[in-house]
This record gives structure tokens, sequence and C-alpha cells, in this order.
């Protein structure tokens, strides 16, 4: 463990020595207990957490905690403040969030569930410290406010099981979140497959496996993702290309937790958390009937919402930083004041992802250490790709001719973004179409690698 890990902070605030007592002996070594009887009582040092007693005079007729709750989180907004009552009256309870407590607990404390909230603490508390990270650890960035609520959603998941569903659209990092996910756990694998990727007829094998002559070309047994993510998760990326008949497949998995390789006639039991992602409103293909219902709500009881980059304007900067020291010392290059301001003026349609791809390719052409405005402006306008008529053989007749302009529309999108997922927003097409033109026009990606 960290030093951060190892020294964190419990403030309680409570007038019951036995409350003290107990804590002392289900606390996790990690945290030290700071007591403390009452608001004055209160020393002016920093914590990481507090437990904070509604009803410190033991009068139930007054809630003295009220108030110190609102003292804690005024004095640091970021101070996980966990109220603690044996009163279970509704409106003092939503009073105590009003005041800026994150979480209500029942008296007497359950050591099970006290544990698993320091726990989630644990973790929104190193997600917040990203300056102890290499650069090249995964981990979310930006200070915003929305940054922290995907902090907080990420954290709130902590030893927690079953499916999760990440939602956001395309860029928005969930990848990235399904990674930090696995990571707070300290266990397992991680996998992860791209469903619009795999082609429907061989979803079963590569999820589940096969043995050795299961169907033609099935020289020796395979394992599937499912069992190698034994332990661990298995990220289920852009869910919402996965044909019917596999959603079925995937939801007995999930509500037995067992699988048969293709051509077995045994079942496997594994023990894999399963994390989907999509770029698109379930629910609304669920309407349309190309989703099934009961594999939504089986996924969908955990779900972490991702916000576009438009809606964190304030991480821009962060963001910047952050890909421009990922291409030290290869590329030394900073950024000019005006740059800055014609990136913050850009909408980001293709969000994180398509930041990342700009400054990737703005670091490579720029020829200044400096990256200026005219550098920026190049990478995010480029040149349509046009077409020469007087070039045309007419003769071919229309549907070749398209399909040779729609080939040479892709592989120029390819050439520009470099990023499979990027071109197919600029040409506003699914991945899945995207991945099967790709397949269909023979167009080599090797290059994007």
């Amino acid at each position: 463990m960290s030093s951060r890990e190892s020294n964190l902070r419990l403030l309680v605030v409570d007038d019951d020595d036995l409350v003290m007592k107990s804590l002392e002996l289900v606390v996790p070594s990690q945290w030290t207990l700071i007591p403390a009887r009452s608001a004055r009582d209160i020393e002016g040092d920093q914590f990481d957490a507090a437990f904070v007693d509604l009803h410190l005079t033991g009068d139930v007729t007054k809630a003295e905690g009220l108030q110190v709750i609102k003292q804690l989180s005024t004095r640091d907004p970021r101070l996980e403040v966990v109220a603690i009552s044996g009163n279970l009256d509704r409106g003092l309870m939503e009073s105590c969030l009003k005041m800026g407590a994150s979480r209500f607990l029942a008296k007497p404390l359950s050591p099970e569930e006290t544990n698993l909230v320091l726990g989630k603490i644990e973790a929104l508390l190193l997600l917040r410290n990203t300056s102890t990270r290499s650069p090249e650890a995964t981990q979310w960035v930006g200070r915003s406010p929305a940054s922290e609520f995907v902090r907080r959603q990420i954290a709130r998941l902590k030893g927690e099981s079953g499916p999760i569903l990440i939602e956001g659209e395309t860029g928005t990092g969930k990848e990235i979140v399904s990674r930090l996910l696995n990571s707070q756990e300290r266990r397992g694998p991680f996998v992860q497959l791209n469903v619009a990727a795999v082609p429907d007829a061989l979803f079963e094998s590569e999820l589940f496996g096969h043995v050795r002559g299961a169907f033609t070309g099935a020289d020796q047994n395979k394992m599937g993702l499912a069992e190698a993510a034994h332990g661990g998760d298995l990220f289920l990326d852009e869910i919402e290309a996965l044909s019917m008949q596999a959603q079925v497949k995937l939801l007995r998995f999930l509500e037995s937790g067992e699988l048969r390789r293709v051509g077995a006639k045994d079942n496997i039991r594994v023990k894999t958390r399963v994390i989907a992602a999509t770029n698109q409103p379930l629910e609304e293909l669920v309407r349309k009937e190309k989703f099934r219902e009961d594999l939504l709500w089986r996924l969908g009881g955990k779900r972490v919402k991702l916000p576009p980059l438009r809606e964190r304007p304030e991480d821009l900067d962060d963001l910047v930083t952050f890909f421009l020291e990922q291409e030290r010392p290869r590329r030394n290059k900073s950024i000019a004041p005006e740059a800055m301001a014609a990136l913050r003026a850009y909408n980001w349609p293709g969000n994180v992802r398509e930041l990342r791809r700009v400054l990737e390719q703005v670091s490579l052409v720029s020829p200044l250490p400096i990256i200026r405005t005219e550098d920026i402006l190049a990478v995010l306008r480029p040149a349509a790709p046009s077409l020469d008529s007087s070039k045309l053989d007419l003769s071919k007749g229309l549907t070749p001719l398209v399909e040779e302009f729609e080939k040479h529309v892709i592989r120029e999108g390819l050439k520009s973004t470099r990023d499979v997922d990027e071109t197919a927003r600029l040409l506003k097409i699914s991945r899945s179409s995207m991945y099967k033109k790709i397949k269909d026009y023979d167009i080599d990606t090797s290059e994007l690698q």
C-alpha cells in the first residue's frame, strides 16, 4: 500500500464511547480514528472522511450533528461525510444530505456495511489522487464537477458484484472507466471484446470457446473470453451491436454464471463480472425491438453515465497537458494560448478520443516547439476528399462507381483520423457498419496500430 492508503484519517464525531470502541475493532488498519465528542473538539487538521452522529447531546429532539455536517462540508466540500444515527426519520435523513453528507448509516453500525462504505471512500480518494500515477497508468483526467461525478460513480461500485453498464457517447472514455472498475478491485484479469467487430456467427465461440471438431476449422480446443476472465472482468464494448440470438446466450450466462463451449456437453462455472458499454440509449432500442428488455434489466442494475467533453469544458486544459505529456520525450511540444482558445471554441463531437487524436496529429506535423492556432485548425478542418469527374469510367455502372468512391472516402477518413471509431463518427455510420465495410472493401488498417 502507498503512504496515502496507509495513513487515512477518519474523524468520528460522537459522544458515545461505545461507538468509538466498536469502530476501533472493525475499521481497517489503514485508517486512523480521530475522536471528537462535539463540534468544539474538532481539530483544524485535514480529514479523509468523517462519521458524524446526529444527536451529540443524547437528546433525540436536537440534531446538533446537522450543523457539524454543514460545518465540515463547508470547510472542505470534497470531504466524505457520513451521517450516523439510530433515528431513521426520513425528513431527518434527507436533511443530512442537504447539509453535505454523502450517505446515512443506521445505528447500531454493521461492521460489514461500515467496511464497505470505507472501501468506497478509499476508492474515491485513489481516483482523485492522480498526481502519484505514472503517465502510462489508467486514470480519469479532469477536475470539473462532471469529472468528480464520474469518479463517485466508479467508487460507489467498489466491492460490488454483478454486471455493470457504462453509457456514453463515442469517445467519452468507456474503456478507461472499465479498466478503473477492474483495477480498484485489485483482483483478476481484464479481458475485452469489441462486439461490433465480431461476426455474429463467431460470437458464441469467441465468448464461450469451443472444443476440437465443433465445426469446420476447429482443430483444437479454445478457451473463450468469458472463461479467460475468470476471477476478473469481461468488458463487452458496443453491446448494442449484439444480435438478438446472441443476446439470449449472453443473458443465460449472466443469470447462471455457467458457460458451455461450442460442441461440448458439460457446463463450466466461472466467476466473471461483465462490464458492458454502449453509445446508444438501450431503452430506445428495446422500444424498437432491437434489444431484449430482460437483458437490459440484467445489465443495467448498476450504471455509470459518462458526460461528453462539451459538458466538461473545464477539463480541457488538463486533458491537453496530459496528452502532450504522453508525447514526450519524442516530441516536446507546448501550446500557445491562442491555440488553446481554438480548442475551446470547438464542440468536440468525437469527445476525448477526438481530442487525443488531434493532439497526436498536431504534435507530429507542427513545425515549431509551440503549437499554433494554424496548426490546430489545419487538423480540425482537413480538406474533404475530391473526385475528378473527368477520370470517371461511366461504363462501370453506378454501383461499382459508388462503391469505389465509398472505399476512397473510408480510406481517406482512416488516414486522417487513424482511428476506426472516429472515422465512423465523422461519416455518421455505426461502428459495426464501419467494420463491415472495411472487411468488404479489404481495407488495410494495420497502419493504424
